[in-house]
């Protein structure tokens, strides 16, 4: 026997041994070691990229975490001051009542736009403080309700 003859009996030997192992019911499957192997030999360098856009990508969700509540906080402040300046329109539109200026119908309808708005602000947000206007949205609907009996709108 030559050497030649040797290694391709061997070689076809080997074959079918390890073709047999696999079909045992012990399930060791040699195929199946060999191409696992030889994937992360060959993907090596990809799963190393992989690994660092993970690592920039969980960076990135965290700037925008950080961003994103530093958003949340930027809107509730303009909300509030939203809601400061509908305050304030309370708070003029009650004083010239008190002052006895006298208001069209479409005055009185665009304040009550105006409360509703802030009262709907208010109620849905218990921290924002709303001592200050509720005596006048008090005072604005009873003066609109006697001028509505009266009919003595300007």
């Amino acid at each position: 026997m030559s050497v030649t003859e040797i290694i391709s009996a061997s070689g076809g030997g080997l074959f079918i041994l390890l073709t047999l192992i696999e079909i045992v019911p012990i399930k060791i499957n040699p195929w199946s070691w060999l191409a696992k192997h030889f994937g992360k030999a060959i993907n090596a360098e990809v799963m190393a990229e992989l690994t660092t856009v993970k690592k920039e990508l969980d960076t990135v969700k965290k700037e925008q975490t950080k961003i994103q509540k530093q958003l949340e906080q930027r809107i509730q402040v303009e909300d509030d001051r939203n809601a400061d300046r509908q305050r304030e329109k309370i708070l003029d539109f009650n004083l010239e009542l008190i002052r006895k200026l006298d208001h069209t119908k479409e005055d009185f309808n665009e304040i009550m736009i105006v409360m509703d708005e802030y009262e709907t602000y208010c109620m849905n947000h218990p921290k924002y403080k709303n001592n200050r206007a509720t005596l006048a949205i008090e005072n604005i609907k009873r003066v609109y309700r006697e001028r509505e009996v009266k009919n003595d709108f300007l």
